[in-house]
């Protein structure tokens, strides 16, 4: 194909408009022997002279004439291709249905205020909550998915992310448990059985790091996928299950019947982040329900 300049198509709208190579130049922001230039590139490019001159002036040929009402709308279209969208979004005339890929604690915890919120502000959105078996970015990256809740861990390099809240690990036992009684040492808390949760089946983690260098060992009696999982079975046990304190915040379902308790050994912070791909970036609608998700979450945490 012939490599062809757009920029010739706003010279030529702005010279039919103005009719003169020097009021053409002081809009375009070109000198005048520049504009004579971009004229002389329009006629051979045409194969006409598009504007012959008039006296002092310069007319438009027949050829002009019929091309000027579409070389308008073809630069207008341009501009507007080329420019960033200034419409303000319509929330309550916003029809979307965008996917959050999380784990079911998650769901559990905060999508019941996130409904609430996106409900009230745009009523025609709908929001479907994906489940989580892995971290593979591959959803984010095909459009799958809009948005995927979770700590970073290991993460393509082209994802955004943002930061919503801060958490971490406790300790969590059905009412009255007699581990309660008295100070929480590590020497107590790794004579209990324990629930952990874990989607790989892994059995250790940085509690147990901790206490291996106590010289403690605990005993896990039981590896659940899930944290709701966990409290469910701690619910109806002496195990002692271990959870990110968001589980047990007040109100929640999840919660009840159950104490928590810090935990005797210190244990990396969690940092709860959303993450999508840099194509949704600019889109007003995504960028509404990043920030919608983050304040309702760190407001519900």
């Amino acid at each position: 194909m012939t490599p062809i300049d757009l920029n010739l198509l706003t010279a030529l709208d702005v010279l039919l408009a103005e009719r003169s190579v020097t009021l053409a130049a002081r809009r375009l922001g070109l000198s005048v022997s520049a504009t004579s230039r971009a004229l002389a590139r329009l006629r051979s490019a045409t194969g006409d002279p598009l504007l012959v001159q008039a006296g002092r002036s310069l007319v438009p040929t027949p050829y002009a004439e019929q091309l000027a009402g579409r070389v308008h709308a073809l630069a207008q279209e341009a501009r507007a291709v080329l420019t960033p969208g200034t419409a303000p979004l319509d929330l309550a005339a916003l029809d979307r249905l965008f996917t959050i890929r999380a784990n079911e604690g998650f769901v559990t915890l905060f999508a019941a205020a996130l409904v609430t919120a996106i409900a009230e502000a745009a009523p025609h959105v709908r929001l479907r909550f994906a489940p989580k078996p892995d971290k593979d970015v591959t959803p984010l990256r095909e459009g799958t998915i809009d948005l995927e809740i979770g700590t970073m861990g290991a993460s393509a390099p082209e994802m955004r992310s943002q930061l919503m809240f801060r958490d971490r690990f406790i300790g969590v036992v059905r009412r009255h448990h007699p581990v309660l009684d008295g100070s929480m040492t590590p020497q107590r808390y790794a004579a209990w059985g324990h629930v952990v949760t874990s989607r790989r089946g892994a059995s250790t983690g940085p509690v147990d790091d901790a206490l291996r260098d106590l010289g403690l060992r605990r005993t896990i009696v039981a590896i659940v996928p899930g944290f709701l999982d966990a409290l469910n079975i701690a619910r109806h046990s002496d195990l002692i299950a271990l959870v990110p304190r968001s589980c047990l915040r007040d109100g929640a379902v999840a919660a009840q019947g159950l104490d928590g308790f810090d935990l005797p050994v210190k244990t990396p912070e969690l940092a709860i982040s959303v993450m999508w791909h840099p194509r949704q970036d600019a889109d007003p609608a995504h960028r509404w329900l990043r920030q919608t998700l983050v304040a309702t979450c760190k407001a519900a945490a």
